[in-house]
């Protein structure tokens, strides 16, 4: 028993201590379609849109107006119920030189596409990031596409269960008037986010019209994220 006792020891000696959780204003995690109605010239206006937000001065002012200045972020793909990639881990933002190394990393990804469109199976996974070395004042995820959940659990099930462990869900649906797959478009797709995909205090929708106003887009919706207050659209528009 005493030898029991002292391996015991040992082990928890070798352990070393517990990594305390770094504090941020915001834990955000970025879940972007690349489900196969997006093509290559949308994926890559997708990037290109957060490449530009996150090298915006006006994104560095929001997250150093903060009370700690600081925020963790990470990027994720998704697709299918099957599908869901951090592409770009936690990472720490807190100046233009961070904001520029999370932007680079962004840039560099290589393209993917894959089929169907889960948006319950995005939330689920998105979820599943937080706790991850930062303990944030508030959490977000950032929902992003072009079409409706057709794969996965009832969306606002997943979007309920998110809101009851205090994470907030903000949308940004892609008005996109092209066919998808023999399938017509989707006209209402801001008001099916606005229903069903986004919730918790404070959440909000900022649509992008197309692919090539969803620069604007998320440039606005970052800043009103970060900052955590009511923002115009237009006046971020590009």
């Amino acid at each position: 028993m005493r030898a029991g006792f002292l391996a015991l020891l040992l082990l928890l000696a070798s352990a070393g201590p517990v990594r305390p959780q770094v504090p941020v204003d915001l834990e955000l995690v970025i879940a972007v379609d690349i489900s196969r109605s997006v093509d290559d010239v949308e994926a890559q206006l997708q990037r290109e849109g957060y490449v530009a937000a996150f090298t915006d001065p006006r994104v560095i002012e929001a997250i150093q107006g903060g009370a700690l200045g600081a925020i963790a972020v990470t990027y994720v793909e998704w697709a299918g119920v099957d599908y869901q990639r951090t592409m770009v881990d936690w990472f720490l933002v807190s100046d233009g030189e961070s904001a520029g190394e999370f932007a680079s990393r962004i840039a560099a990804l290589p393209r993917i596409s894959m089929g169907w469109t889960s948006i319950s199976g995005a939330i689920d996974y998105s979820v599943r990031q937080f706790g991850s070395g930062f303990s944030g004042t508030r959490r977000v995820i950032d929902i992003s596409g072009d079409g409706i959940n057709n794969s996965g659990r009832p969306v606002w099930l997943a979007r309920d269960d998110a809101v009851q462990q205090g994470i907030v869900i903000n949308g940004l649906p892609i008005l996109n008037d092209r066919p998808n797959f023999g399938r017509p478009a989707e006209p209402h797709l801001d008001e099916y986010y606005e229903t069903f995909v986004i919730g918790g205090p404070g959440s909000f929708i900022i649509a992008a019209e197309d692919y090539r106003a969803f620069a604007g887009a998320i440039l606005a919706k970052l800043i009103r994220e970060i900052a955590a207050l009511p923002a115009d659209p237009a006046q971020y528009s590009q």
